[in-house]
């Protein structure tokens, strides 16, 4: 419960750069002064989640660049990253963009596509597009400042959107295929996550992974074979549960579960 630096202003004081942090910043005359004496070529701004004001996109030569954590137009929104991975993508990216009025809307400057590995969480993959991001913003400022750049405007016809996540997306609906389940389980770490019920009690599924072999033929039901815990999912899939939490106890294999809560073949998940 303490206040605490974040890594940017850390760096800002080690670095001897200015810091100001303006509660709010579209009616606010004197921050509006303190930028415009300060002359920007570019304003870059990251990870900021609300609108900028006009006065502030207008202000400088270069514009007022973003970096996206989406290959742009797609998953436009506060969480590209979880929907990407829980869309099943094989692929996303990052890009730097000039900011204009609208929502992720601006023309694009430069992209670099990224590799999503079958087993990546939003946890494991965000830390490789903030890098790999990283660059690329310093990539787009050189680029301006040397006349290397053209912007594109972004095709708005192929734009998908990537809304801030709710809770109940992470609710497991198995009449979904197991791939689809497991792809949103990966997106959605370290929140909301996946999770169902079992008698009655939160059932959060911290690990799982889609199975060859069939389990009950409605959406939910449990089999147990040989020690290893197995749900019904749609179109006749199925997925493995390898590590749940049963609410208010602790993380535990799949083998602990089932000697610990003896569920029955037949029994289903999300009652």
């Amino acid at each position: 419960m303490e206040v605490a630096l974040s890594p940017v202003k850390e760096a800002a004081v080690r670095l001897n750069i200015p810091v100001t942090q303006p509660e709010q910043i579209k009616n606010n005359e004197e921050f509006r002064g303190q930028l415009a004496a300060s002359r920007p070529d570019a304003i870059v701004v990251v990870g900021y989640g609300r609108i900028i004001p006009q006065w502030m996109i207008d202000l400088p030569p270069h514009g007022n660049l973003n970096l996206h954590a989406s290959l742009l137009p797609k998953y436009r929104g506060a969480a590209p990253i979880q929907w990407a991975i829980a869309s099943g993508e094989r692929a996303t990216g990052v890009t730097t963009m000039r900011i204009d009025a609208g929502l992720d809307t601006g023309d694009i400057l430069l992209q670099r596509e990224v590799p999503i590995p079958p087993d990546d969480t939003a946890e494991t993959l965000a830390p490789r597009l903030a890098l790999i991001g990283a660059d690329l913003m310093a990539e787009t400022l050189q680029g301006l400042e040397a006349g290397r750049i053209r912007s594109t405007p972004q095709d708005h016809t192929k734009a998908t959107l990537a809304p801030i996540l709710k809770k109940e997306d992470g609710r497991i609906d198995f009449r979904r295929t197991a791939d689809e389940i497991y792809n949103r389980l990966r997106g959605f770490q370290p929140w909301p996550g996946a999770f169902t019920s079992f008698r009655g009690r939160k059932l959060r599924v911290c690990r799982a992974t889609p199975a060859e072999s069939t389990a009950g033929k409605t959406p939910g039901e449990i089999s147990i074979r040989e020690g290893r815990l197995f749900a019904a999912c749609g179109h006749s899939t199925t997925l493995e549960l390898i590590e749940v939490q049963v609410e208010g106890k602790r993380r535990m294999t799949a083998a602990d579960f089932i000697n610990g809560y003896h569920p029955a073949a037949g029994e289903k998940l999300g009652q």
